[in-house]
């Protein structure tokens, strides 16, 4: 797959286990190297987000969030058209990695990092393609062993009263 234009539009896409996307967000193109793929955006980029996500910001009822999480652990979500809001959003992909950092930054400068657990990067003819563990239902599935006991910390001699 070719490498990506600096100042090139991207699309991220966050694709569920099930395989159906459950949001797209349209990106600029930083620096695409063998190390990472760096993308960027604006108040007032596209995205498209679960129909519910959306309606909890355009409300402001963080509430309704609950219901977005619900949602996309069934797999079943309406996308809706939106917009970034707020920041704006630097995301640093390395290709193989099981992660993405991102630089949310207003005007007075950076707000808050923020670690994305994801699949490493499928690259698309229009973008790349992310999501959590990836499709296979391995994690998924897992459950706590119940024949194991509980974890202990280790009692530190003379440490603690």
């Amino acid at each position: 797959m070719r490498g990506f234009e600096v100042g090139e539009t991207v699309v991220r896409r966050d694709v569920h286990r099930s395989g159906r996307v459950w949001s797209e967000q349209a990106l600029r193109v930083v620096a695409d190297t063998g190390e990472a793929l760096v993308t960027a955006c604006a108040p007032g980029a596209e995205a498209r987000w679960p129909a519910l996500y959306a309606k909890a910001r355009t409300d402001g009822d963080r509430a309704v969030r609950i219901d977005v999480f619900d949602a996309m652990a069934t797999g079943e979500r309406e996308l809706a058209d939106s917009r970034w809001q707020e920041t704006e959003l630097l995301l640093w992909k390395p290709p193989t990695a099981w992660f993405s950092i991102n630089a949310f930054c207003t005007a007075a400068g950076l707000r808050n990092w923020y670690v994305s657990i994801e699949r490493p990067t499928n690259r698309t003819t229009s973008g790349f393609d992310a999501g959590p563990f990836g499709t296979g239902t391995a994690w998924t599935s897992w459950r706590w062993n119940p024949a194991w006991l509980l974890p202990r910390l280790p009692r530190p001699a003379g440490l603690w009263c």
